[in-house]
């Protein structure tokens, strides 16, 4: 096995500078994502693309992002995770620079599908490398900064695209964005690679296993199963609002492209970082009093936004994007948190298997679909009404997170209570 290293001090300044150099990159990975839903508009004109075929191209994007997660998974509990992150940042990377030779909507939907491989391995691996760097019961707000990447990629995405669009063409923001991860994929290189489940608080003996017999053992944990249908439904709606928010303030709210992407760039980049951290710290803070407050602040900020994203799309008015920043900061809050019930659910040994499973799961039936169930509803009445779908998807992920709380697993501080008596 290539993983057998020693342990990671946790004096030393490895696991924070692995932190930053991991968590740079996933900032360029939703970089990338997010300049093409900037740029729609002008994709959409300049190949004469309906909504569907637009909303087409993030779901052949996720389509493939999701096929390819299950077959990364196996790899990396043989072989470095190190080398596979850098190989995929390599591809993905070289894949945006290649958009300059797309002058067909066909060209554009195969290089996003491509893209969708390359970035399935880093998504797959990298939150496993980090969580086994820091101690597990600081793992909330460890994936907090982590996942800071979302909305600060993706506000560098809109911001980007948005402000370059216009003026240099829709091609050029991505060069913008591609040159920077050759870069830090070889700075990827120099890292030192954890032991696997190093500062796990229950030590997991189990033996290696089957690709298989961990589908039937996820299959057959209820923690597992409800943090990933609660995070699906979520996804779901999370996808879809970030692909046709800027279009909807373009073409029905009366924005120019530069000013509704500025306006939902900020929003996703203050709204996330404020989010992220807070729903990371939160969940550590009741952790020790709830097993399940992953899941419960997951669950609450879901519900929580229900009503205020109501209020944001159907309602007119001055109103209208404080109401989408709202209801932005209720979605992000449980990135963190939900992220870490995911992987506290299972032990360390199966643990890269079971997020590439999470991944599959979460797009096959969230952003996959989304996009273009929204994109088919807007041609047929019109984008507004398209919106009802992820508010419906916010009140079903909230529901399955309630229930999901008594699968919960033990914390650290309620094991430690059992004990005492």
């Amino acid at each position: 096995m290539l993983y057998s290293l020693h342990p990671v001090s946790q004096t030393d300044l490895q696991p924070r500078t692995a932190l930053i150099v991991l968590t740079a990159l996933n900032l360029l990975n939703y970089a990338d994502r997010n300049v093409l839903f900037a740029v729609q508009p002008l994709v959409q004109s300049e190949f004469h693309l309906s909504n569907v075929q637009v909303g087409y191209l993030t779901s052949a994007f996720l389509g493939f992002y999701m096929i390819a997660a299950p077959f990364v998974g196996p790899l990396a509990n043989r072989y470095s995770r190190k080398t596979i992150i850098v190989l995929g940042a390599l591809f993905w990377s070289a894949l945006t620079l290649l958009t300059a030779v797309t002058h067909t909507y066909t060209e554009l939907l195969v290089r996003h599908t491509l893209v969708g491989v390359g970035e399935a391995t880093f998504v797959t691996i990298a939150p496993t490398f980090v969580a086994d760097l820091f101690s597990q019961r600081i793992r909330g707000k460890i994936l907090g900064v982590f996942y800071l990447a979302i909305p600060v990629g993706s506000a560098a995405g809109y911001l980007l695209g948005g402000y370059l669009a216009p003026t240099h063409g829709w091609r050029f923001p991505f060069y913008v964005a591609a040159g920077p991860g050759f870069l830090i994929a070889l700075a990827v290189l120099f890292l030192k690679e954890p032991e696997r489940g190093q500062f796990d608080t229950v030590k997991d003996a189990s033996k290696p296993i089957g690709f298989w017999e961990t589908l039937l053992r996820l299959a057959r944990n209820p923690a597992f199963l409800t943090s990933t249908l609660g995070m699906a439904a979520m996804t779901f709606s999370l996808g879809g609002i970030q692909v046709w928010i800027p279009k909807f303030l373009y073409s029905e709210r009366g924005y120019s492209l530069e000013k509704a992407n500025l306006a939902f760039g900020m929003i996703i980049v203050i709204d996330g970082i404020l989010a992220a951290l807070a729903g990371g710290w939160l969940g550590d803070f009741l952790l020790p009093r709830l097993k399940g407050a992953y899941y419960l602040v997951s669950a609450a900020s879901m519900l929580l936004g229900v009503p205020v994203m109501i209020l944001a799309l159907f309602v007119r008015g001055p109103l209208m994007i404080p109401a989408i920043g709202v209801a932005a900061f209720f979605l992000l809050l449980n990135t963190a948190p939900l992220n870490a019930a995911v992987i506290n659910s299972v032990g360390a040994h199966i643990r890269v298997t079971a997020l590439a499973v999470n991944i599959f799961i979460i797009h096959l039936l969230g952003d996959v679909p989304s996009p273009t169930m929204m994109g088919w509803v807007a041609d047929r009445k019109s984008l507004q009404a398209a919106f009802v779908l992820p508010v419906i998807a916010m009140g079903v992920s909230a529901a399955i997170l309630f229930y999901g709380m008594k699968f919960a697993p033990q914390s650290v501080a309620g094991q430690q209570k059992a004990a005492s008596h």
